[in-house]
């Protein structure tokens, strides 16, 4: 790999590693046990509601500024760009520089060990082998 290809990818790891992770989750599910075990956000309605007036000591309401920047969405932690594969046949088309392989769930015991060694075979990392 040549040096400004790993720079940039260095670069971009940088930035996935400092990306603002937030935890969105519904208005006082801290406070009805109901609610602790199904953690999921529902959007703040009420009229007097806290969290939807954005009150401070409240947790944050989804807002189009927590989006993830253009560049870096969808990437894997190493900057590389995730594709499932379900046969040898799918990684013809891919380049281990700007690929990491997730082998599908659906692929059975002996044909992942397959997977496994031809894609290593070829250079690619494995996210999940």
């Amino acid at each position: 790999m040549s040096l400004d290809k790993l720079a940039e990818r260095r670069r971009i790891q940088r930035r996935i590693s400092k990306k603002l992770r937030m935890e969105f989750l519904r208005h006082l599910w801290w406070k009805f046990p109901k609610f602790q075990n199904d953690l999921k956000w529902k959007k703040p309605k009420g009229k007097d509601n806290k969290m939807r007036l954005k009150l401070k000591g409240y947790p944050p309401v989804v807002q189009v500024g927590y989006r993830t920047p253009n560049d870096i969405r969808g990437l894997h932690p190493s900057g590389l760009t995730p594709v499932i594969i379900s046969s040898i046949k799918d990684l013809e088309n891919l380049d281990p520089s700007k690929h990491i392989v997730y082998i599908s769930s659906t692929v059975g015991l002996k044909k992942r060990f397959e997977l496994i060694r031809e894609a290593q075979r070829r250079g690619f990392r494995i996210a999940n082998a």
